[in-house]
């Protein structure tokens, strides 16, 4: 058999975890560090193994380096995971949050502005609180809660100061008031791995942040939308992260480069996602 490639330029818990899956299996594997992997066009061979693997899985950390890993090995004919065309809706909020009304998943109150000028603007239409998110990035990162114009005003100020073009791009969400938690759901070609409730003293609910995670109960009301949510942005292995509005749960994201250390220890040896993980790039290949 090929082997399996696993991108990652940076082994962490989940990385020596699916290296440990692999290894119980007896799959052949190479950890490919992204950093020094490139492809030659119009035929060329890839640095790296290329066309020898038998499947992709794409652990890298980085946006952009997993984006173009999986559309060079894709253009040479090796089955991905997750696909370039997945990690780029999931790698953008906008595309995330059209690609889920489109299907109509329910999430929180959305608007986007394409200055922060009219970001106040689009703030007070939709309504105070509201949250302020990057289009892109992760773990929470220059997420602001605001509860008022004059707050939402000086939030974008330094948002404009920022030199990205993307940093000015406002993404704006109702700010659900939850229960002092959100739901993770992950999932692996459509299938429902498990879930988790993750508690914050904060409004900010990431475990990358210090939040607690405890087992939550599979029930339709929640696996539903999560499934719904992971088929709109085109399937793999994701972490659909949920919360509980007044009328249910609501979609807040999908992530296309999960990370579950924090699932994992709430379970324990229960739920083996790593193990989930492997079975879904095996079937994919």
């Amino acid at each position: 058999m090929r082997p399996v490639a696993v991108l990652a330029s940076r082994v962490r818990y989940e990385e020596k975890r699916i290296f440990a899956a692999l290894e119980r299996r007896g799959v052949p594997y190479a950890h490919v560090d992204t950093r020094r992997f490139g492809a030659e066009l119009g035929g060329g061979t890839a640095a790296g193994g290329g066309p020898g693997y038998a499947a992709a899985l794409n652990r890298e950390i980085s946006q952009s380096r997993g984006l173009y890993a999986s559309l060079l090995l894709e253009a040479r004919g090796v089955p991905t995971v997750n696909r370039s065309d997945v990690i780029t809706v999931c790698g953008d909020k906008l595309r995330t949050s059209l690609e889920l009304e489109r299907a109509g998943v329910p999430a929180p109150r959305t608007a986007v502005a394409l200055t922060p000028e009219e970001g106040a603007e689009a703030a007070e239409r939709l309504g105070f609180p509201v949250v302020i998110k990057p289009v892109t990035g992760s773990w929470g990162r220059l997420a602001a809660a605001v509860h008022d114009r004059a707050t939402a005003e000086t939030v974008l100020e330094h948002r404009a100061a920022l030199p990205s073009p993307l940093q000015h791009i406002v993404y704006l969400q109702e700010l659900v008031d939850k229960p002092g938690r959100d739901i993770r759901v992950i999932l692996t070609g459509g299938t429902v791995v498990g879930a988790t409730y993750r508690y914050s003293d904060g409004w900010r609910t990431n475990t990358a942040r210090g939040a607690r995670s405890a087992p939550c109960p599979l029930t339709p009301e929640l696996t539903e939308p999560a499934i719904r949510a992971a088929r709109a942005v085109g399937g793999g292995v994701l972490g659909v992260d949920l919360i509980e509005g007044p009328e249910g749960p609501l979609v807040l994201e999908v992530n296309h480069n999960v990370e579950f250390h924090g699932f994992q220890d709430a379970h324990g040896e229960a739920v083996d996602v790593a193990d989930a993980i492997v079975s879904h790039v095996l079937e994919t290949a």
